[in-house]
Order: C-alpha cells, then structure tokens, then sequence
C-alpha cells in the first residue's frame, strides 16, 4: 500500500530537547551481530562496489525542498510510522536521503548484510563539526559500548586546540604542583600526552549512503525512531579529487560541502552545552529534560556518567576497522581505528562476573532479541510495548551492574591497566 509522502513545508515544531537516557533498541540492533553462528541465519551482503554519490544529487541536497536538508523528516517519518502507516510504496522507495554511516555500518556485513539496506551510491567523506565516540551502552563485560558521534569541541574546529592545551597544562603547572612535586608533574605530562596521541584531532571520517526513504525509514526504526540516536543535518565535506588514502587528512576540508543526515549521541546536546556553559564560565549549564512518552518513561536506561570510559568490545571494533578498510579511507584513520584498545577482562574475578551476568541477563536479552525479529514491522519498527520492555529490562542491567557487579567482580566496561582519556 502507498503511504502518504511525509510534509516538508511549514513544519516549526522544535526538536524534543534530549534527556540523558537511550533508548535499548539501539544496542539490541548491534547485539544481534553478535550473536553466535546457530542463533541468528546470518545474512549474505551484498558486497559489489556502490556507484560514487553524483555531483548533481550532491548538489540538489541543499534545495529548499530536499529531504537531506528537513531537519524534521525523522519526525514525519517516525509519526507516520507510528500511525500504522509504513513507507513502503512507490513514493518512499523512489525518493533518495543521504545518509552519514560512521561506525559498524561502514561494514558492509551489517549495513547491506544484517540490516538488510540496499544503497545506491556512496562516498567518503569529511565531517568538521563531529567526532567518533563510543558512548552507547551495551552490554557490561562482554560488548560494553557502541559507536556514536557528538560535536566537536568548537576550538578543534577553528584550530584553537593547541591553544588550549597549554593553557591546560600551565594552570595544572601554576596551581597544583610545586617543586616538590616534579614526579607527580611528569606522569600527569605523560597521561595527557599519551591520552592525546590516542585520540583523533581532525574531522570524523565517514561514508554518506544515498538510500531510498524506505530504507532511511528503516534506519531510523532500528535506531530508536527518534528516542535514543537523534537525526539531524550535518554538512559533508567529500575529499579531493586524486585524493589518495596514504595523503595527510586535511585538518579543514576545502571542497564544496552537501548535506546529509546522521544520528548523534543521545547525550550529545547536553555534553556541547556544558562545553559552551564552562567556555563562558556558566558551570550551571543543564539540560531540560523531555516530557515522558509514557508511564514507564522514567525507567529508561539512562547513558553512562563518564561517556569517554568504556571500551568497545574486539569484535566491534573490528566491524570499524573492516568497514574503513572496504572504502579505502585515508590510512592515518584506519590506523586510528586499529590502535583503539578494546576491553579485555584481564582477572579471574571479571571471567566469574561475566559468566555470572550473561547467565542471569542472557535469557532476558535473547528473549528481547527473539522478540524484535518476530513482531517488527515491515519497515523494522518494534512495538512500543517491546520498546518499553526492552527500556526497563536494560534499566535493571546496568543497575545490577553498578549497584553489585563492578564492586564484586571489577571493571566490565575497561581494561584494567588502560588509563581513561585526559
């Protein structure tokens, strides 16, 4: 059936203000991959080369009337969804979205693989205003984290990092060492240097998908449908002609940028505002929570305190390094990848608390599993009763882990010996 093309014009409702929580949709999306071989029939992608993204269709995403420019389309896309009505007609499947891919969906075993979307075209890009993060839970000791993104800090934008830092270091200086103190001033040196050196300082790289508003209706399902990973347009930046994967990553990109949707962080506006708040010296800064979708909308999970601790399982992190490889991004950013250390449980204590967790929440979250495959839509939504469970039954996961399990078995989002980053 044909459903009704979702409106562009005229819409001024505000984004939902976001509040510190995901929805557990999302990491049970990633959780299917990681199933063993017998659970799921694993997926066959597709994996012949996708035609490059045109110039023309990257130039007609910044018309008034394109889709890759509505910074509302995942609400007319979500409430249509939710009326019953699934964008699976001629329309949806003949209109195209550009959509930025960044973490394990550079793979194509999970993009065309395991979520079953069919692109068009594709093409590398650079991406100023965001970076990688790995700040959505999963499942303590055994796929802690997921990847997302959230704003760069402004001054990595406009070149000011440096700046800063030795602004940094010379107030730990003045303020909190003394000359009795030289070895305590050279470890900390050396943790911030080799927290520094760890991380990426120039702009996230990706792939932005050319998918029909079917398949982009579909992502958006499997991501939250809104609740968790929020959509909004961001500006790509594709690399030069004759650019070569061993070439220096420029730090601004000077070709001519288009748009594209993507998913931040659940916690990424509130992480950007505190960033501004303590710029301008405001440390009050907070953000106001949405209203409650429903009686049981304050027993979602909430995002984790410290969203740069924990540590991507090695399995996942191999989907990364896989898919960067696929679509022949610039080495420095492979290599990138590849040195992220992954969590390993490193004492018999953590091996106990594992094996403890899995066979107390293991049934629990097969069960979800089992669930969203057999009551999704066609259009890969889940039923807002499964949506809730799976909410409450992830509140109380990660509650059993922080109230018992870390201070009984040890650490199940980070390696023991590895330093957070500065």
């Amino acid at each position: 059936m044909t459903a009704d093309h979702p409106q562009r014009a005229g819409d001024e409702e505000a984004h939902p203000k976001p509040e510190g929580r995901f929805n557990a949709i999302e990491p049970l999306t990633r959780l299917r991959a990681a199933l063993p071989t017998g659970f799921t029939q694993p997926a066959i992608p597709d994996t012949r080369p996708l035609p490059t993204t045109t110039s023309d269709r990257r130039r007609a995403s910044i018309g008034a009337d394109s889709l890759d420019r509505d910074a509302h389309l995942w609400e007319k896309v979500t409430e249509q969804q939710e009326s019953g009505h699934g964008l699976t007609g001629t329309s949806a499947e003949g209109e195209t979205v550009l959509y930025l891919a960044y973490g394990s969906n550079l793979a194509s075993e999970t993009f065309r693989g395991m979520r079953g979307i069919k692109p068009l075209s594709e093409i590398p890009v650079l991406v100023p205003e965001l970076r990688l993060t790995f700040d959505l839970p999963g499942v303590p000791y055994a796929e802690p984290c997921f990847a997302g993104t959230q704003y760069r800090d402004p001054g990595f934008v406009h070149g000011e990092d440096k700046e800063a830092q030795d602004s940094d270091l010379s107030i730990i200086d003045e303020d909190f060492l003394s000359e009795k103190e030289p070895l305590l001033a050279e470890t900390q040196e050396v943790q911030r240097s080799e927290a520094d050196r760890n991380r990426w300082h120039k702009p996230l790289i990706g792939v932005v998908y050319e998918v029909t508003l079917a398949d982009y209706a579909k992502i958006i399902a499997t991501e939250g449908g809104g609740r968790g990973y929020r959509d909004v347009v961001i500006d790509c930046y594709p690399f030069t002609k004759g650019f070569k994967p061993t070439d220096p990553v420029p730090d601004h990109p000077q070709t001519t940028p288009f748009k594209a949707h993507t998913l931040l962080s659940p916690s990424a506006d509130e992480d950007r505002k505190k960033k501004e708040g303590a710029k301008h010296g405001d440390t009050s800064v907070v953000c106001t929570p949405c209203p409650k979708s429903s009686a049981f909308g304050d027993m979602g999970p909430h995002m984790r305190p410290d969203p740069e601790y924990a540590q991507p399982s090695a399995r996942y992190l191999k989907l990364l390094v896989t898919g960067a490889a696929e679509h022949d991004l610039p080495i420095a950013y492979q290599t990138y990848l590849s040195q992220i250390h992954p969590y390993r449980i490193t004492t018999f204590r953590q091996t106990v608390g594992k094996v403890t967790f899995l066979v107390l929440w293991g049934p629990l979250i097969l069960s979800l599993l089992a669930f969203s495959k057999r009551f999704a839509g066609p259009d890969g939504r889940s039923p807002p009763w499964l949506v809730t469970l799976s909410n409450v039954i992830f509140a109380g996961l990660w509650t059993s882990y922080d109230c018992f399990f870390k201070k009984v078995f040890g650490d199940g989002e980070r390696t023991l010996e590895d330093t957070p980053s500065i």
